[in-house]
C-alpha cells in the first residue's frame, strides 16, 4: 500500500522540538498529571488505585467504566456503540480501513486532517474533494455536495469543528448534511476531536453519531481535554460499524493501555472542570488573536467559531513553507505552512497555548511581517 507523506505531521516532527515559541500547537495547553488530579480531587488515591493495577491487556474494547464515561458525551449512545482506540488518529484510520475498499467513492472536505482523503486514496478508492471556501466561512456548500454525490458514494468525511479553519457546523447544518448522505445510505464520518470548546454557549455542538443512523463520530483526549500524552481516542458508531472496525482493530491494537484507560476515566469524570478550563483558554486567547489580526494589514482570516486553530491568509509573495522556515529561523516562532495542509497561500496558527507564549509569539510575528513587507 502506497500512501502520501503526511504533510502536517512531517512538518511538526521536523521543527516542533527545536522552536522557541510553538504557535503550531493544536492542543489546548496540556495538563500535567498533578493538574489532572487536582481538577479531579483525586490526589490522595492515585497510588492506591495504580499500585495494584495488573498490567495485562485489559478489556479489549476499553473498560466498561471508560466506555460509559464516553457515552455521556453523547445523547444517544450505549457502550455497545463505543470502541476505544489509540488516539483519534487511530480511530479515523480504523474507520477508513474497515469501510473503504478499492473502487469505492469517497467524498472528503478540504482543508481537513489529511487522513480523511489520503487513506481512502491509498486503499484504491476514488476520492472527490469538497472544497471549503472563505466566502462560505469554510463551511461545506451543500448544493455542491449534492452535485458530487453518487449512487456509489460509500463515505463522506467531515471534520467538525474543523481543523485548520475553526469553522463549525451547527445541529441544523449537520441534519441537512445527514439528509443528503441518507439518500444513498452513505456513511458520514465526523472527526470531532475538537468538540466541546465552541466559542459560544456550553461549547458542545451536536454529534453526527446522535443525528444519523449511519453517522460515525471519532474523538479523543488530546485536543479538548488537554491530554494528548494518553494517546487515547474512540469511535462512536452503529453496532454493525463497531463490529467491522473491531475486526481490523484486532490486527493492530488488541487493547489500549490500562494506565491510559484509568487516567481517561479520571478526566472524563471531571470533564466539567477540564472543559471549563479549556473554554476559558480558547475564548480568552482567540480574543487576543482577533485583536492582533485587526492591526495587521497583511493578514486576514475567517474568525473561528470553535477548535484551537485558525487559518490565516497572508498577502505576501512567498511560498508558505519558505515563510514559516524563515520565520522560525529569524524569530523562533513556529507556525504551520498551508502547503502542509494542501492550502497554499495560508498559514495555520494554534492559539490555545499559554497566554504569554501566544502574545510574545504574535509580537515577534508582527516584527517579522514589518521587516519583510
Amino acid at each position: 500500500m502506497k500512501i502520501r507523506t503526511f504533510g502536517v505531521e512531517q512538518w511538526m516532527d521536523e521543527f516542533e522540538n527545536s522552536c522557541e515559541l510553538n504557535l503550531a500547537e493544536t492542543c489546548v495547553e496540556s495538563l500535567t498529571i498533578q493538574e489532572l488530579l487536582r481538577l479531579s480531587g483525586g490526589d490522595g488515591s492515585l497510588l492506591e488505585d495504580l499500585l495494584p493495577l495488573k498490567l495485562d491487556y485489559g478489556p479489549i474494547p476499553g473498560s466498561d467504566r471508560l466506555r460509559q464515561n464516553i457515552c455521556e458525551l453523547y445523547s444517544d449512545q450505549q457502550t455497545d456503540n463505543i470502541v476505544v482506540t489509540h488516539g483519534t488518529i487511530g480511530a479515523n484510520s480504523l474507520v477508513h480501513q474497515a469501510l473503504v475498499s478499492r473502487g469505492d467513492h469517497v467524498i472528503s472536505v478540504l482543508p481537513t486532517y489529511q487522513q480523511h482523503y489520503s487513506i481512502p486514496e491509498s486503499l484504491g478508492a476514488e476520492v472527490t474533494i469538497l472544497p471549503l471556501r472563505e466566502e462560505n466561512r469554510f463551511l461545506p456548500d451543500l448544493e455542491e455536495l449534492q452535485s458530487i454525490l453518487r449512487p456509489t458514494t460509500k463515505l463522506i468525511a467531515i471534520n467538525n469543528p474543523n481543523n485548520p479553519t475553526g469553522s463549525l457546523m451547527d445541529q441544523g447544518f449537520l441534519q441537512e448534511l445527514s439528509a443528503i448522505a441518507s439518500r444513498n445510505g452513505a456513511y458520514l464520518l465526523s472527526d470531532e476531536v475538537y468538540r466541546g470548546i465552541d466559542q459560544e454557549g456550553d461549547g458542545y455542538t451536536a454529534s453526527v453519531a446522535d443525528l444519523y443512523e449511519n453517522g460515525i463520530s471519532t474523538a479523543g483526549m488530546s485536543k479538548t481535554f488537554s491530554l494528548a500524552g494518553l494517546r487515547l481516542g474512540w469511535i462512536a458508531a452503529p453496532t454493525d460499524v463497531i463490529e467491522m472496525v473491531s475486526i481490523h482493530r484486532d490486527y493492530n491494537t488488541i487493547s489500549v493501555s490500562k494506565v491510559d484507560d484509568y487516567f481517561a476515566c479520571i478526566a472524563l469524570e471531571s470533564r466539567d472542570k477540564i472543559l471549563a478550563r479549556s473554554r476559558r483558554i480558547v475564548r480568552t486567547n482567540l480574543a487576543i488573536l482577533d485583536a492582533w489580526i485587526s492591526g495587521e494589514h497583511s493578514i486576514t482570516y475567517v474568525k473561528p467559531q470553535s477548535a484551537t486553530v485558525a487559518l490565516l491568509r497572508y498577502d505576501i509573495d512567498m511560498p508558505s513553507r519558505d515563510f514559516c522556515v524563515r520565520l522560525l529561523s529569524e524569530t523562533g516562532v513556529m507556525l504551520t505552512p498551508g502547503s502542509a495542509l494542501d492550502m497554499e497561500g495560508y498559514l495555520r496558527i494554534g492559539y490555545a497555548q499559554p497566554q504569554d507564549v501566544l502574545t510574545e509569539g504574535l509580537r515577534r510575528l508582527s516584527k517579522f511581517l514589518a521587516d519583510i513587507c
